[in-house]
């Protein structure tokens, strides 16, 4: 899940809420929309393999 912050960069979270905290997890904060996409892909890949 991606979603800009106010500063114009785009951060990835988690689907799931974390339990321990109630929030999301940040998965890593990116300058652009497309870089994020990328790494949300390769984050999905890693969790099947």
């Amino acid at each position: 899940m991606i979603r800009k912050l106010a500063s114009g960069k785009y951060r990835l979270y988690s689907r799931k809420v974390n339990p321990k905290t109630g929030r999301r997890r940040n998965l890593g904060t990116f300058n652009s929309r497309a870089a994020a996409q990328k790494h949300e892909r390769a984050v999905q890949f890693f969790k099947k393999h």
